[in-house]
């Protein structure tokens, strides 16, 4: 018999929202990407966003819940108890949040599970045939997605060790970073130049509307509506802004002109470090992880682009770092009085202990997602080749691969 629901509307409406806005990510996204691209391949990274939300969903009820959040297998993955949704019914109550129906948690976190893979794409645009991206993603939520979800918020071994993470610095971005990174060093540079941004208004509206649901994404993991709620979502705008306008001033300084794009990826990266601490640090935390965030990621792409790197959309710089930071300035900044239920301070509260397993997990998710997506590429190239022909590449994905062209005039 499982626990009886104490339904809340309240928490359960706030919850069914805070889905939505996350959903509204992935478009969002794809946005995002499609603006940063070259005219003739548009649409073939934006559908790598789009068919997320669908085959991803398809997963998740099959076996990608059940997998995550059912049962445990030596710490790292559930078991199939619950696949297919077997068990759950309109009684089933959340596991975070008992007021909460168990239906609604499911549909939250596969919004996480649609994006997360979807966020890798911005590395290997323009080089990946659809076929190994549709095996990639099958593969990276079963490998990498799903076993770090069980670990963290699962509980899984990392959670049983007290590693935080209150919304995804290690499940979402870091693992997505360094899952982008080893992409870009399997399947090398592009051979055919991209000019680039084609539509910065286009990445406008991607931020946008990522920023909009980001409060979802961050507000909503407390999984009810109370002061930490509250927290983590003046704590997301706060990094977010700040972050924003330390990239732009960075940029022009040294450009000597302020720089519409560089705002934009600031916010972006600042959103990203404040996901693992929206809701255990204070505000004014929030406000030196945003100025951090802008500093570190801004120097992280310029590392990126002296090594030469190909990460075309700065995934590792803004995603892998950016996660990675986050959950080590948790481990310094986390602050007891701000999250009372979990009561875990930070280094600079006088727990080094915390602090020290924040970054150990982090070396771990890096070291297990890069190697995972590395030899998965290697394993897919086998099976059906990964990297489009050069001829391809130069006549654009678009029309190449799916018969279809953003624009009339598809120049670059």
């Amino acid at each position: 018999m499982h626990p009886t629901l104490t339904l809340d509307t309240g928490n359960t409406g706030f919850m069914l929202l805070c889905t939505s806005l996350v959903m509204l990510m992935t478009p969002g996204l794809a946005f995002f990407y499609g603006g940063l691209v070259g005219r003739k391949n548009v649409l073939a990274i934006m559908i790598q966003s789009f068919v997320s939300m669908g085959w991803t969903t398809v997963l998740w009820f099959a076996f990608g819940y059940s997998l995550c959040f059912s049962g445990d297998v030596g710490g790292v993955i559930g078991n199939l108890d619950q696949a297919f949704l077997h068990g759950v019914d309109l009684m089933s109550p959340s596991p975070i949040n008992p007021s909460i129906p168990l239906i609604v948690f499911i549909a939250y976190q596969m919004m996480f599970a649609i994006i997360t893979p979807a966020l890798i794409t911005g590395a290997f645009t323009n080089r990946v045939t659809f076929k190994a991206y549709m095996i990639f993603l099958t593969a990276w939520l079963l490998f990498v997605y799903f076993p770090f979800v069980h670990m963290i918020w699962g509980g899984g071994f990392l959670a049983q060790w007290g590693v935080l993470d209150f919304a995804g610095g290690i499940v979402v971005h870091n693992i997505a970073g360094m899952a982008a990174l080893a992409s870009v060093l399997y399947v090398g540079k592009r051979r055919a130049a991209d000019a680039g941004p084609h539509s910065i208004p286009l990445v406008a509206l991607g931020t946008g509307l990522l920023w909009f649901g980001w409060y979802g994404f961050n507000a909503g993991s407390e999984f009810r509506v109370d002061s930490v709620t509250a927290s983590a979502f003046l704590n997301t705008d706060l990094a977010a802004s700040f972050a924003a306008v330390t990239w732009m001033f960075i940029e022009w300084f040294s450009s000597r002109k302020p720089k519409f794009l560089g705002l934009l990826t600031g916010a972006v990266a600042g959103l990203a470090t404040i996901t693992p601490a929206a809701g255990y640090v204070s505000p004014l935390a929030a406000v030196g992880i945003g100025i951090v965030a802008g500093i570190i990621c801004y120097w992280a792409v310029m590392l990126k682009n002296k090594l030469k790197w190909d990460d075309a959309l700065d995934v590792w710089g803004v995603h892998g770092v950016g996660g990675a930071l986050g959950i080590v300035l948790l481990g310094l900044l986390a602050d007891a009085n701000f999250n009372p239920a979990v009561h875990t301070n930070g280094l600079l509260f006088g727990n080094p202990d915390f602090f020290f397993k924040q970054i150990a997990a982090i070396a771990i998710s890096s070291v297990w997602a890069f190697g995972f997506t590395y030899a998965m590429l290697w394993l897919i190239n086998k099976i059906t080749t990964v990297k489009v022909a050069e001829a391809h590449e130069v006549a654009g994905l678009d029309l190449v691969l799916h018969g279809e062209i953003a624009y009339l005039e598809h120049s670059n």
